[in-house]
């Protein structure tokens, strides 16, 4: 009976096309603009609400401090 491998993870690796830079842009930028509209909606929360969601006023205050990209 013949033995059969699989190849190395390394080859699968190489042979997975990588996203090009236009694609990578499109992605940060799709990132960037969800957190932007999660922090948006987090800012518009009353008390009550943030309580609800078990976030503390100082927890959003550093959120919300936070530029876009992090």
């Amino acid at each position: 009976m013949p033995s059969h491998s699989l190849p190395h993870s390394s080859h699968i690796d190489a042979a997975r096309p990588r996203p090009n830079r236009v694609q990578q842009l499109l992605v940060f930028l799709h990132i960037w603009q969800q957190r932007n509209r999660s922090r948006r909606q987090l800012a518009q929360l009353d008390s009550r609400l943030l309580a609800d969601t078990g976030i503390s006023a100082a927890e959003r205050q550093v959120e919300l401090s936070k530029p876009f990209w992090r």
